[in-house]
């Protein structure tokens, strides 16, 4: 009987309900390494898991039987129960609803995650809405202004 293989690779990127600074120094790190237990736990093989204060992309081996949609839910789920628990943030931490995912070719691994790697030193030069709409940009995606992340001035 034939096996069934596949190999698809998932950058994802989601950011902080109402864009705040909530993902500060004292554990991001440790946020970003609760994460990649999840994805694991899912069945997923997570390649980078990283970002800056008030987003996170992820890139990761899509498990065959698990959508992309059941995934994102259960990472943003349990990481935001997990800050919560941790009292790590003051209030109340949630994530926005939506997040977008990117198909990441064999080709363009590596250097997705240097850039994930890199979200700090990436942010001293950018803001997030601009490297969001130049992501959205680059993978050809069609947009309405109404439906993308929330995004504020600073």
């Amino acid at each position: 009987m034939a096996n069934t293989y596949s190999q698809v690779s998932i950058h994802a990127v989601f950011a902080v309900k109402g864009r705040q600074n909530l993902i500060g120094s004292h554990f991001r790190d440790e946020l970003h390494g609760y994460m990649h237990g999840i994805l694991k736990n899912i069945g997923s093989y997570p390649l980078a898991v990283g970002g800056w204060m008030d987003h996170v992309h992820v890139l990761y081996e899509l498990p065959m039987t698990v959508a992309i949609s059941d995934l994102m839910r259960i990472l943003k789920a349990n990481s935001s129960k997990w800050v919560n628990e941790s009292g790590y943030v003051k209030g109340h931490f949630q994530w926005q609803e939506g997040y977008s995912a990117f198909s990441c070719s064999r080709s363009h691994r590596d250097n997705t995650i240097k850039y994930i790697m890199r979200q700090e030193q990436h942010h001293a030069k950018r803001n997030f809405k601009e490297e969001y709409l130049e992501m959205l940009k680059t993978h050809e995606i069609l947009y309405e202004e109404k439906y993308l992340m929330e995004f504020y001035d600073r």
